[in-house]
């Protein structure tokens, strides 16, 4: 059973490895620089023919407003999910925790089935089943074989739409959660981003976390768990995604007569959220046992749709990510990694860009001896003042490089692709190609780098968040320059 339904309480976040190939013999310089020319030319021309032949991303909007969209790779394998636009974000103090206790109440029975009988189904098509909450979006999806797809997207219609929510279901999952909660606080990381969090959004849904608090989900009954169905779980507010070996026509037909039911339109308002403001600030928890510090920095950055959010990708990869178990060392792309290596400066640090709908955190995550801290957040903030100030086009165009690299590993598999189309469905309504996310990329400069910079970075004041056994002092952003 563990191997077929996973719950997953938040995105992963992956780290970008760098291999070094060294050669033991040597070229002419006419000879190598004519080699990797030539090598270099043919590479480009054939990525640019692999962004052109990805398959096309269809989208069909059905009469009540649900959306069904999929990439057929023509795969033996398919994954195919609902996205929904329903987080953590539409609660409140009261409700808090809400959407992740549904989550969890997905796999405990319907009125078709009870929780014994889908784990056997699951178990016997050779399918995993998985579901995970974050603050903007609800998600339920199946990896099985293209064969099963139509009783994949029957399970999936049948769990969101006749979930029991049994009393004894609802007291035993009460405990899960429970526990789950000591789990998540023994993972530093996670505890660091919902400080991060709570500090940069206060007193507002962004600045909750996802599970809520242990006396929220003491108290949540069926009514609370009905009531969050009944408002959000909403034709306009779902999208229907697949990726591999998925046929479009198909899909529609499934959505048709699993989801046509659907309501289309609510009884008062749609439900929105309420703006989110940042706030400089900062949250420092001490434990005088714990050996190392766990810090996290962020500005204000922007929305998904913003047109500064891939700016500010490049940017944060221009910080990169480094851990004290890479290659490379002094010869990593990134300067503050290098620093990192050569002073020996923490044991590992990693940028991020996180974005929701009108707002985001970019900022630095990292993991250092109580004696470096000081240096290692002096350096951090001179790599940002250069991405303002002393960026170079060749430091630009590497990051660029490695982004889309990056954004292509990541769709490697029916899942990372379908979750794609799920959450852009979301985000802008539409799946953006690669083709026009490469060409975007591209048109970036050195100087977009450092106006965008300047524009989040310079002269704000930034988020903090840190667990540590020592006490530490930011040192303050540097002021504007003198025009």
């Amino acid at each position: 059973m563990a191997t077929s339904l996973h719950r997953l309480t938040s995105a992963g976040r992956y780290l970008a490895k760098r291999n070094l190939l060294k050669t033991n013999y040597s070229l002419p310089p006419f000879s190598l620089q004519s080699i990797v020319g030539s090598h270099r030319l043919l590479a480009t021309q054939a990525a640019n023919q692999v962004m052109l032949n990805v398959p096309e991303t269809k989208v069909t909007t059905l009469e009540n407003g649900l959306r069904v969209a999929s990439e057929d790779s023509g795969l033996s394998t398919c994954t195919v999910g609902l996205w929904i636009d329903a987080g953590s974000r539409y609660e409140n103090e009261r409700n808090n925790g809400t959407a992740h206790f549904l989550e969890h109440m997905a796999f405990k029975g319907t009125r078709k089935r009870s929780q014994l009988d889908l784990e056997l189904e699951i178990e016997n098509m050779g399918a995993h089943l998985n579901a995970y909450t974050s603050r903007e979006q609800t998600v339920y999806y199946a990896k099985a074989f293209t064969k099963d797809l139509p009783r994949a997207v029957e399970i999936l219609a049948d769990i969101i739409q006749n979930s029991t929510l049994g009393g004894a279901e609802i007291e035993r999952e009460r405990g899960v959660i429970l526990r789950e909660m000591q789990e998540v606080e023994t993972n530093l990381q996670e505890v660091v981003f919902d400080y991060l969090h709570a500090t940069a959004y206060q007193a507002t849904a962004l600045g909750r976390t996802i599970l809520g608090p242990t006396e929220n989900i003491k108290t949540i009954n069926r009514g609370d768990l009905v009531e969050y169905i009944t408002t959000h779980y909403k034709g306009p507010r779902i999208v229907l995604a697949a990726a591999g070996g998925v046929s479009h026509n198909e899909l529609i037909d499934l959505a048709k007569y699993h989801f046509g039911n659907l309501p289309a339109r609510y009884k008062g308002e749609a439900p929105t959220f309420p703006q989110c403001d940042f706030t400089g600030s900062e949250i420092r928890v001490r434990d005088d046992k714990m050996p190392l510090a766990h810090i996290a920095i962020a500005v204000e950055a922007v929305g998904w749709s913003h047109p500064d959010t891939i700016p500010l990708m490049v940017a944060n990869t221009l910080i990169g990510n480094w851990d004290r178990s890479f290659g490379g060392g002094v010869n990593l792309s990134s300067k503050l990694a290098q620093m990192a290596c050569q002073g020996n400066l923490c044991h590992s640090f990693q940028s991020f860009n996180t974005c929701y709908t009108d707002t985001g955190l970019w900022g630095l995550y990292m993991v250092c001896e109580p004696g470096t801290i000081n240096e290692m957040m002096h350096f951090a903030q001179l790599e940002w003042m250069s991405l303002c100030t002393s960026v170079t086009e060749n430091e630009v165009a590497r990051a660029k490089n490695l982004l889309k690299t990056n954004m292509l590993l990541h769709l490697d598999g029916s899942t990372p692709i379908c979750e794609d189309i799920g959450r852009q469905m979301l985000c802008y309504s539409r799946r953006i190609p690669l083709h026009e996310l490469e060409a975007r990329i591209d048109a970036i400069d050195a100087k977009t780098i450092k106006d965008v910079c300047t524009k989040y970075i310079y002269d704000k004041s930034p988020a903090i968040a840190a667990v540590d056994s020592d006490s530490f002092c930011l040192l303050a952003f540097p002021p504007p320059p003198p025009n």
